[in-house]
């Protein structure tokens, strides 16, 4: 219906560029809402008020205008001009049931969009260190993600899912070597463990599958590993100095064979979170290695592209880049004195990437203590010639899980941290991702497990697939009773349908399609979320107030007709959630 008006007055402001009073060339943005006040019509617009002064008419005779050149259409009853030059739209109210015909014609295409048609989008998320497992952190970026990737592709975007796999750096070199003193210590070696090594079960996994795999093809004495090396924390020592000189003592003593622990690591945590990603409904369509801009010269590359443009100066040893001028708080290193590129000369080249991949939009979806970092990004990507709007960056606050009234501490160093692996096997997938994305992203959110696992209409999640449940029961029901569905019948007597309740719910079925554009153009799924609340709720109202099966068999079918109308928005909406919709519960 709101494409609908939409399609009308697109048509009476090309009325107005034949008649001369707006400029041929000239893109109208046509915003149209609904009412909240039924005395002002079903829909308004402030059209006339956006174009007055490209019209140079005042608004209120300019939407007079507007109204003489909508053309005619039974969906309209009456058309108002209110206040300084509103237009508000009055519908017919036997419209109303068309969207009955409609979801049930379309079924799972009911409220896709074309808005993105054409347009090319790239989002990438998660994109975790592949240093431990995935934790519930990570998870609520995962749901959001996958949440606001599949909803651009539902209004019509060509969207690539992407994860940047950080499999180069300090980080990487202190799970490898973490890797490979838990596998001297199964190799029957007594070293102290570094008090910045990553001390997690996994790692003690990890190192045994690699014992078992090459026996003691890596081993070294405990006494060469650990001569001379600076203290560590405990010993009063710097934690820092003692994990990077251990680095450089498993490089030096393993030699090439450095490279095959650290792979061992690498292979057996990405593999881990790929599956874990696979099952918690989350795909991509590429895994981009950081290690790979370093083969391929990316790197290189985008410093040469930044030289050239005059963004990089020396000083002191290092190279800087002069991101200050394009909005940052200050310059950075890009080259450290010693010739290494830091880890933001890698994001640069990454991003030069993207670009180079002809994306209209790229989205990347970070962590909210990422939130610093974004300026300096926007400065790269201006620094490289493109257009900085290009780049849209999403933070995400990180889910706090709690045990009855304990916070449960999170640390991928330390180990103590619960995995989405073990979040998802005590409330189920369905509740995971709902809960994650039951908020704006930028929220804070506390995960209230109890809540997530009880079976009742508290539990937004159950109370959602509870209505579709209810929708099937009552289909079942039919059947059992031995009558036949007829829906041509009901669909010819839709008419009947004058209680509250109905009107409510044909009001808000009517709102999935513009609902649904919203939530992917705004990258807010949460607005799904509350859609499919609002839609529930009324659902179990109409459920709880009248019998559906009833001896009229026209109003029988007219309100079975609705009630699966209802059942396949939910479908519809949980689908792209990647929520379960169950027959029974």
């Amino acid at each position: 219906m709101k494409q609908k008006l939409e399609s009308l007055l697109q048509q009476a402001v090309t009325a107005l560029k034949t008649q001369g009073i707006l400029e041929n060339d000239f893109i109208a943005q046509i915003n149209l809402e609904r009412t909240r006040d039924a005395q002002h019509g079903d829909f308004a617009t402030n059209l006339a008020m956006l174009l007055a002064k490209p019209a140079k008419l005042n608004p209120r005779q300019l939407a007079e205008k507007i109204v003489a050149a909508l053309p005619s259409d039974a969906l309209i009853t009456k058309v108002d001009i209110a206040g300084p030059g509103f237009i508000n739209f009055f519908i017919n109210p036997d419209s109303q049931f068309q969207v009955v015909k409609q979801i049930l014609d379309t079924g799972s295409e009911y409220g896709l969009s074309k808005i993105g048609v054409g347009k090319r989008v790239q989002v990438e998320f998660v994109s975790a260190n592949p240093t431990g497992p995935l934790h519930v952190g990570h998870g609520r970026g995962a749901a959001y993600g996958s949440a606001v990737a599949d909803l651009l592709a539902a209004a019509g975007f060509e969207v690539e899912r992407e994860y940047y796999v950080n499999d180069a750096g300090r980080q990487m070199d202190i799970l490898a070597t973490s890797v490979w003193l838990r596998y001297l210590e199964a190799c029957g070696e007594v070293l102290p463990f570094p008090s910045n090594g990553y001390r997690g079960e996994y790692v003690r996994d990890i190192s045994a599958n690699l014992h078992k795999k090459a026996g003691d093809a890596y081993r070294r004495a405990a006494a060469l590993v650990m001569a001379d090396l600076p203290a560590d924390e405990p010993q009063g020592g710097d934690k820092e100095k003692h994990i990077d000189a251990l680095i450089d003592r498993a490089k030096a003593l393993l030699g090439d064979a450095y490279k095959e622990v650290f792979q061992a690591g690498l292979d057996e945590i990405l593999d881990d979170i790929k599956d874990d990603l696979a099952e918690f409904g989350v795909s991509y369509q590429q895994w981009f290695s950081e290690r790979s801009l370093m083969d391929d010269h990316s790197v290189e590359q985008a410093l040469q592209r930044l030289d050239a443009a005059g963004y990089l100066y020396q000083q002191e040893g290092a190279s800087w880049f002069a991101s200050s001028r394009l909005g940052d708080e200050k310059d950075r290193v890009v080259v450290r004195d010693n010739g290494q590129t830091t880890y933001f000369a890698s994001d640069i080249a990454y991003h030069m990437h993207k670009l180079d991949r002809g994306f209209d939009q790229i989205v990347n979806i970070w962590g909210a203590d990422h939130h610093g970092y974004i300026p300096r990004v926007k400065a790269a990507i201006q620094a490289l010639g493109a257009d900085e709007s290009k780049l849209k960056v999403l933070l995400v606050q990180f889910a706090i899980l709690y045990r009855g009234d304990e916070k449960v501490q999170m640390s991928t160093r330390s180990g103590e941290f619960v995995t989405l692996r073990q979040l998802r096997s005590e409330v189920g997938r369905d509740a995971c991702r709902f809960f994650y994305v039951m908020r704006k992203s930028e929220q804070h959110m506390d995960f209230d497990l109890k809540l997530a696992t009880s079976r009742s209409n508290e539990n937004p999640v159950y109370y959602v697939q509870y209505a579709h449940a209810r929708v099937c029961s009552v289909l079942r029901q039919l059947d059992e009773k031995g009558r036949q569905r007829n829906p041509q019948l009901g669909m010819e007597h839709l008419n009947l349908l004058t209680e509250e309740q109905e009107a409510a719910l044909l009001t808000t079925l009517s709102k999935y399609p513009e609902t649904l554009e919203r939530a992917a153009v705004n990258y807010e799924p949460h607005q799904l979320i509350h859609y499919l609340r609002e839609l529930a709720n009324q659902f179990h109202s109409y459920y709880n107030a009248h019998q559906f099966l009833v001896d009229d068999d026209k109003l029988c079918n007219a309100r079975i007709n609705l009630i699966c109308a209802v059942k396949q928005v939910l479908v519809n909406a949980l689908s792209l959630l990647k929520i379960n919709a169950p027959e029974a519960m």
